[in-house]
C-alpha cells in the first residue's frame, strides 16, 4: 500500500528521484503516453465525475477537460525529445578555446494543487509538465469536487508510475500538512487569499512557486465592430462552466454608444446558445456548491438586469446573466465574479477604459472587440495583463505555444507547452574549457 503520511509520501518520491529513474527520456516519454492511455480508457468515469460534481455535460466537459489535455499531452510528446537538447551558448574570445551550453536539469519533488473549477484538466495540465521535465509529483486534487479527486486518487496509480507520483486527497489539513514538507517546486491554482498561504510556506524552504490566480479580467468593446458576433463569442467565453472560468470575461466597458445595442445582442446571444431556459440545457453547468451559489445570487441587485437573474439553490442553478447600469462601487465589481454573472459599465472614450483598467490589479486576461488597429496597439502598450486577446476571448490558454499566466495580483509564473519545461527545469550553465 502506498504511504499516506505527507512526510513519508515526499521522502518516498524523493528516494525515487535520487536514483535518477525519472531522468531518461523513456520514462519520461512513457509516463506522458500512460497519462493518455488513462485519459481515453477511463474518459466515462471522468465525464460522470465532472458532471456530479460541477453538472458539466459530456461536450463541454469533454473540450474543456479531457480533450484539452490531451492536447497539452501530444503537444509535449512531440517536442520533448527538442525541448530537452542541451543549447549551445557563445562564449567570448577570452575563453577561446572552449565550450559553454545550457542543460535542463529536473527539479526534484514537485507539489500540484490543483482547484476545483476544471478539476480534471488544472490537476493534469501541470503534471504533464513536471513529468516531461523529469520530476516526482504530489498531486493534491481540489476537495470541492469530490467526485474528480476520488477518480483520480483511484485511477492515476493505476496507470503512472507509483514510484514517482503520488496523489494526496484532502481539505485543509491535509494541504496544511503538505506545505510543511520540502519541494523543489509548488505549483497552486485558485485564489489570491490560499496563494499567499501557499507562498509564506514556501519561503521557509525557499521553494520556488507558480501560482495561478485569477482576477476581475475585462473587456473593452468599441463603436463599429460587428456587436452581433461580439456578444455571441463574449457568451460562449463568459458562461462557459456556468462563468467559473479564471479567465473569464469579468466585465464588460462599453466604450461610446455601444452599451445599448450590446445589452439587446447579448440577450439574443444567450438564448442562441442556451434556449428560452437554459436550465433545460445538458450542456450548461451549475455552481459548485451551496456558499458560492449565496455568494453570486447576492450580487444579482448590482444593476438593471438585462437578460437571466433566474436561480435555483436546490439544484444550484443560476441563469446567465447581464447586468447594465453598474456602478463601478457596485459589490459586482469589488471581487472576481467567477459565475454566470456579466456586468456592463459604460465608458465615454478609450482614455477612460484603459484608465479604468489600470486604476484596478492587473488582471489575468484582457479581452478587446475593436476594428481599430490604433487600439489594439495603445492596449498592448498601455495596459499589462497575463495575457491580451482581441476578439476571442479564453481560447488562449488551449494555444499550446502560448504562455499562460499572470501578472502581479492575478499570479506568478507560466505554463503549457514548452514554458511548463522551464517551470519545472533548472536551466543549468555549463562551461568546458580544456586544461591543456
Amino acid at each position: 500500500m502506498a504511504p499516506t503520511d505527507p512526510g513519508t509520501v515526499v521522502a518516498h518520491l524523493r528516494a525515487t528521484f535520487d536514483t535518477g529513474r525519472t531522468k531518461p527520456l523513456d520514462w519520461r516519454l512513457g509516463q506522458l503516453q500512460a497519462l493518455r492511455t488513462l485519459l481515453t480508457e477511463q474518459q466515462d468515469v471522468f465525464l460522470a465525475a465532472l458532471h456530479a460534481d460541477l453538472g458539466k455535460g459530456p461536450a463541454e466537459a469533454y473540450r474543456t477537460e479531457i480533450g484539452f489535455t490531451l492536447n497539452e499531452l501530444d503537444h509535449t510528446v512531440a517536442h520533448l525529445a527538442e525541448w530537452l537538447r542541451p543549447k549551445p551558448a557563445g562564449l567570448p574570445d577570452a575563453f577561446l578555446p572552449a565550450e559553454a551550453r545550457v542543460v535542463r536539469d529536473p527539479l526534484g519533488v514537485v507539489l500540484v494543487i490543483a482547484p476545483w473549477n476544471y478539476p480534471l484538466q488544472l490537476a493534469l495540465a501541470p503534471l504533464v509538465g513536471a513529468l516531461a521535465a523529469g520530476n516526482t509529483v504530489v498531486l493534491k486534487p481540489s476537495e470541492l469536487a469530490p467526485a474528480t479527486s476520488a477518480a483520480i486518487a483511484e485511477l492515476l496509480p493505476r496507470y503512472l508510475d507509483p514510484q514517482a507520483v503520488a496523489v494526496v486527497e484532502g481539505a485543509v489539513p491535509e494541504t496544511t500538512a503538505l506545505l510543511e514538507q520540502r519541494f523543489d517546486h509548488i505549483f497552486y491554482t485558485g485564489n489570491g487569499a490560499v496563494g499567499r498561504i501557499v507562498m509564506a510556506a514556501a519561503a521557509r524552504y525557499l521553494t520556488p512557486v507558480t501560482l495561478e490566480l485569477g482576477g476581475k479580467s475585462p473587456v473593452v468593446v468599441e463603436p463599429g465592430v460587428d456587436l452581433a458576433a461580439t456578444a455571441q463569442r463574449l457568451v460562449r467565453g463568459k458562461f462557459l462552466n456556468a462563468g467559473q472560468t479564471c479567465v473569464a470575461p469579468d466585465y464588460v466597458l462599453a466604450v461610446g454608444d455601444s452599451a445599448t445595442e450590446l445589452e439587446a445582442q447579448l440577450a439574443a446571444a444567450v438564448e442562441a446558445t442556451y434556449g428560452a431556459d437554459p436550465a433545460a440545457d445538458p450542456e450548461y453547468g451549475r455552481i459548485v456548491n451551496e456558499r458560492h451559489f449565496d455568494r453570486l445570487t447576492a450580487l444579482l441587485d448590482s444593476g438593471r438586469v438585462v437578460t437571466g437573474g433566474g436561480h435555483d439553490r436546490a439544484t444550484r442553478y443560476l441563469a446567465p446573466t447581464v447586468l447594465a447600469d453598474v456602478s463601478p462601487e457596485a459589490p459586482v465589481m469589488r471581487e472576481e465574479i467567477f459565475g454566470p454573472i456579466l456586468p456592463i459599465i459604460a465608458v465615454p472614450d478609450l482614455d477612460a477604459a484603459i484608465a479604468f483598467i489600470n486604476g484596478r490589479e492587473k488582471p489575468l486576461a484582457l479581452y478587446a472587440f475593436t476594428d481599430s488597429e490604433q487600439t489594439k496597439q495603445r492596449l498592448t502598450i498601455e495596459t499589462s495583463s497575463g495575457a491580451l486577446a482581441f476578439g476571442l476571448p479564453v481560447s488562449h490558454l488551449a494555444v499550446p505555444e502560448l504562455p499562460f499566466g499572470g501578472v502581479g495580483e492575478s499570479g506568478m509564473g507560466r505554463y503549457h507547452g514548452e514554458y511548463s519545461i522551464d517551470t519545472f527545469s533548472h536551466a543549468k550553465a555549463i562551461l568546458d574549457k580544456p586544461v591543456s
